[in-house]
């Protein structure tokens, strides 16, 4: 029986590392289908004609159902599994990505966005909880920083390969080239993805044991998880800095474009270069905290100081807008994507160190939703500021802030890290 369990461990060993790859491809195509909007909103901005408020409430309607994915995915990534699950959910976003090419109007892009928006929101939940499900807790938020650097990878992809080829092809096109790689995934997906048997995690001696004491089954309900202020340490955390990341994501081509004079034909290699530093930031952050781990810190100390670490790395992009140098304003952009990823990376990790694995995929779909919907009030109030003053440099203010505020709140919903306990 030993040995089965050692010749498990060592088949899982290797597996898992194939199972965080699937993840990190997943994500790319998710932010590649994301950021498309953002790349080509010049273009889109002359042939539609919308305004700064319009184009802010496209960039809500995508926010709004999305947190409404999130919240709805995450108890069916609890309920039916993560294989089932997200093969769904990647046909679902794939399918609206590439219906963008049959929009025409304001209320058309905001329709699609809001299809976009409902299927993505299955990825995290899916994601985090196949990374709970494939990795001991020393490794989760490595594991984690690495398929969440699909975010930037994907976010160096899009303004590498989108720009040339909306104008090479149009942007209809290029709609519909970027929405149809998620079905191939799909198909890698379902091939290859199994879920981890009771054998594998059995071999992971530090799987759950925070958790050793729940003894309750099945996916807990909304009601019962919005009681524990572990919930709401990890809700507040996504609702103060989500709405950050999407300005990244949604206005930094129009930043570039209207405060740097940058064109279509140009706007690509500074976002490369953005996004490129983020993909560090988000392996770093990760491997700061289970390198920790591994040094002997306990939970509570080593999560909070490379959350820490990753604030504080945020808080010069309150200046970007007074820096005349191109390039310089890029590197403290990207500094701050950077950290945001890594903050990300642990943020998502603490779900599983708080709650027993039945539980994180709900919990994560909760912080999920409260985080777009920060973002949904974050885009209205970016619209009314550029529409009313031209200048973004507030926005920027308030993104420096964010985290170090998100974490002193954090810290006291959950100074000790104790696991919430969902069977009393």
């Amino acid at each position: 029986m030993q040995s089965a369990v050692i010749a498990s461990a060592r088949v899982s060993s290797r597996y898992r590392w194939t199972v965080c790859a699937l993840l990190f491809f997943a994500t790319v195509i998710n932010y590649m289908d994301r950021q498309i909007l953002g790349l080509l909103a010049p273009v889109l901005q002359k042939d539609i004609g919308w305004t700064q408020v319009e184009y802010g409430r496209i960039v809500i309607s995508f926010s709004a159902f999305y947190a409404i994915g999130q919240l709805c995915f995450g108890r069916i990534v609890d309920w039916l599994g993560t294989r089932v699950s997200y093969a769904v959910a990647m046909v679902m976003w794939s399918a609206a990505a590439m219906l963008h090419a049959v929009a025409g109007s304001v209320a058309g892009f905001a329709f699609m966005r809001a299809l976009l928006g409902l299927g993505e929101g299955g990825n995290f939940p899916a994601a985090i909880k196949a990374t709970t499900e494939w990795f001991p807790r020393r490794e989760r938020a490595l594991a984690t920083g690495i398929f969440n650097s699909g975010a930037n990878i994907g976010a160096v992809f899009a303004p590498a390969i989108i720009p040339p080829l909306a104008l090479a092809l149009g942007w209809r096109a290029a709609f519909v080239i970027i929405g149809a790689i998620g079905i191939v995934w799909m198909i890698f997906w379902l091939t290859i993805y199994r879920p981890a048997d009771a054998a594998t995690q059995a071999a992971y001696e530090d799987a759950e044991p925070a958790h050793a004491a729940d003894t309750g089954t099945g996916s807990p309900g909304w009601g019962v998880l919005i009681r524990k202020r572990q919930t709401w340490a990890f809700l507040l955390g996504k609702f103060l800095t989500d709405p950050v990341w999407w300005f990244y994501l949604f206005w930094l081509p129009k930043w570039l474009n209207e405060a740097r004079g940058m064109d279509l034909q140009h706007i690509g290699l500074p976002l490369v270069c953005i996004y490129a530093l983020t993909t560090i930031g988000s392996i770093g952050g990760g491997w700061i905290s289970s390198t920790l781990l591994n040094n002997g810190w306990n939970v509570n100390r080593a999560r909070k100081t490379a959350m820490l670490i990753c604030a504080c790395c945020v808080l010069p992009i309150a200046f970007v807008s007074q820096v005349e140098n191109l390039w310089i304003a890029v590197v403290i952009i990207g500094l701050a994507a950077a950290a945001h990823q890594g903050w990300s990376a642990n943020l998502y990790t603490i779900v599983s160190d708080l709650f027993p694995q039945r539980a994180v995929a709900s919990v994560i779909g909760i912080g999920g939703m409260a985080g777009a919907f920060g973002s949904v009030l974050f885009s209205e109030v970016i619209g009314q500021v550029l529409q009313r003053t031209g200048h973004y440099w507030v926005l920027f203010v308030i993104g420096a802030l964010g985290y170090l505020l998100a974490l002193a709140i954090m810290h006291l919903l959950v100074s000790d890290m104790k696991p919430a306990r969902l069977d009393t």
